[in-house]
């Protein structure tokens, strides 16, 4: 899937990519696929799991191996992203929220000694991290943050909440940008790293979902929360501007989670269809079905080609907003259809956690919102084809 020049186009994996992909497979076969109905039913964040994850380099995909990580791009990432939530769609999100979120949030905009200081211990999933952007009141409104940082002396204290943070109660880091300036001013915002353990600094509410149950979603919360001046990543008033580029290479990976979860569901649709047996003959053979199978794939091929395109521009450094909002979009509907349609196809057996395609309907959804709604995304889309 890379794109040498506008006249050689090379649709393969390479041989890293490939080999990339078949260890994220096998690690999602073994250490994930006997556990996940237990791990949705129960809402456990399965900690060890992703200390393994960190062994074999998944949450440090983009973190170069001099700071203790895999050195990959975004190809790499799309593959394993891809792999795990072909499995299990909420430890996919969580391994995407990791790396795309805090862990490259302090890669992108650190300086040495903080790179030096935090990302060896993400990567290796020694530490694990969150990211807090929203809010109760400022979802896709972030100008809006109530969540303030005010400078005393050589200190920030913190007071607020965030909502809807992926490892609120699990992560031993966090990423969160506060209000430093005045409301609704995009320069008005800066980002802090604040280790578990702070004083003033804690976690909320987790949240009971619909689906994604085994990725943890909670409140932060800071009551008085002081940190060192250190610890604030890049320029005051930066935090904002952070985030958007933050979430752009955020968004491939989440169209890498709704690709997984196409693929998941389209798999067990196609395995369904051709073993159910309707009238004297498998239901894949009726055009009804057979018509929804075609649609499936098509439209995966699609979403796939726009992640790898997205990833493209973004390893090689070009602007890739409108690409990263366009793969993001298209494979997060495509995902919602895709699980709606293998739950179809599966007749009354699709309703009952006797089949996957259940689950996959249930997670689905969660890949139309996080990280920028449907609508934000076509936001920034008509921005970028408008300027």
């Amino acid at each position: 899937m890379v794109t040498d020049t506008l006249s050689t186009m090379n649709f393969d994996y390479s041989e890293t990519q490939k080999m990339v992909a078949e260890s994220a497979r096998e690690f999602a076969q073994q250490y994930i696929a006997p556990h996940v109905l237990d791990w949705d039913e129960s809402q456990t964040f399965p900690l060890e799991v992703f200390k393994k994850a960190g062994e074999l380099g998944f949450m440090g995909v983009l973190v170069p191996e001099e700071l203790g990580g895999s050195g990959l791009g975004y190809h790499e990432y799309i593959a394993i992203l891809e792999e795990i939530s072909k499995v299990d769609p909420a430890i996919g999100l969580s391994v995407a929220a990791h790396n795309s979120l805090c862990t490259n949030h302090i890669l992108s905009f650190g300086n040495e000694e903080q790179k030096q200081r935090w990302i060896p211990k993400l990567a290796t999933a020694e530490w694990i991290g969150a990211w807090g952007l929203t809010e109760h009141n400022t979802g896709s409104d972030a100008g809006g943050m109530n969540t303030t940082a005010v400078k005393d002396g050589d200190s920030w204290v913190l007071n607020g909440a965030k909502n809807f943070i992926t490892h609120g109660k699990s992560g031993d880091i966090a990423v969160v940008i506060a209000r430093t300036g005045e409301k609704g001013d995009s320069h008005g915002m800066t980002a802090f790293v604040i280790e578990k353990g702070t004083p003033g600094f804690s976690s909320g509410k987790k949240e009971d979902k619909l689906g994604m149950r085994a990725s943890e979603t909670a409140e932060l919360i800071f009551s008085d929360c002081r940190i060192p001046d250190e610890n604030r990543l890049g320029e005051v008033g930066d935090g904002f501007i952070q985030s958007m580029k933050v979430l752009d290479g955020g968004r491939i990976s989440i169209g890498a989670l709704s690709l997984g979860v196409s693929k998941g569901a389209y798999k067990a649709a196609l395995k369904y269809s051709k073993e159910r047996v309707q009238f004297g003959k498998p239901i894949s053979e009726f055009q009804g079905i057979s018509f929804k199978l075609a649609d499936m794939a098509t439209e995966i091929e699609a979403s796939e080609l726009l992640l790898h395109k997205a990833a493209f521009l973004k390893n090689a450094g070009k602007p890739m907003t409108k690409l990263g909002a366009m793969c993001k979009m298209y494979a997060s509907e495509v995902c919602v259809k895709i699980a709606n349609d293998a739950v179809q196809i599966h007749g009354g057996y699709g309703y009952t956690k006797d089949f996957p395609v259940e689950k996959f309907y249930r997670d689905a959804k969660l890949c139309t919102i996080g990280e920028g709604t449907t609508e934000i995304q076509k936001v920034v889309i008509s921005r970028n084809i408008l300027k």
